[in-house]
This record gives structure tokens, sequence and C-alpha cells, in this order.
């Protein structure tokens, strides 16, 4: 079992898959979370070309520098099609938040050794507290 406080540390860099403008989405709800608490986040939107301000990248491959941990917040069919890349650029830890990802993205992530948390959602967990 993954504990989740292996993925939390501000040292870490975040690629946020599907950050938003959009304040009523989770991409961006999220992203700015992260960052308010002043985590290193990257938001990665092929549609976008800032989020909050920051310059948004089209894919992980374009940011082109370390990722220690990519959150998704995309269907997963996206997820799915994204996490091939991840091999590529040696990123072992993944954030699958809840309904990004299916038994397909587990099973490429546990066949590849991808260490992954899933059903936890930042926004709501900051909702409640903790």
């Amino acid at each position: 079992m993954v504990d989740i406080k292996d993925f939390f540390d501000k040292k870490f860099t975040y690629a946020i898959i599907g950050a938003s403008n959009n304040e009523e989405k989770y991409g961006f709800k999220i992203y700015e979370i992260l960052k308010q608490n002043n985590f290193k986040v990257i938001p990665i939107n092929p549609k976008e070309k800032l989020i909050q301000g920051d310059k948004c990248y089209k894919s992980l491959e374009d940011y082109g520098d370390k990722i220690d941990i990519v959150d998704f917040i995309v269907p997963p069919k996206v997820t799915f099609h994204i996490l091939e890349s991840l091999l590529k650029l040696n990123i072992k830890k993944v954030w699958f938040q809840p309904g990004s990802y299916d038994e397909k993205c587990e099973k490429f992530a546990k066949k590849n050794k991808i260490k992954y948390i899933k059903e936890f959602c930042l926004y709501k967990k900051m909702l409640n507290k903790f």
C-alpha cells in the first residue's frame, strides 16, 4: 500500500493534467489549493496558454523539466493515453483524482511500477479540513 504522505512534499513538482481557468472545475480548484499552499505546480492543458496567470503547457513533454508527481483531473481515456509518456520521462508517481482512472489505468501503473494514490480528492479534504 502506498502511503499518501509520500505524495505531499513541497520539494516535489506536480504536473496538473486538466488544470483549468474555469472556477467550477476541479482542475481549477485543485491547482489553486496546491498553488496557494506553496506547492510547485505546473499546469498541463493543450487548450490553454495561461492558467491562473501561469504558463500552461500542452503536454508533459512540453514542460521539459523534472516532474515528480502527475495529478490527473481528466477522464480515464485521456489519463491512459498520457500514462505511456510517464515511462519516457521517468516519472514514478501519479495521483488519480476521483473519476480520472479506470481498471486499465491502474493495471498500467502496477505493471510499470508507478506508485499511485487514488480516490483522494484534495479539494474535498480541504473542505473537511482533513
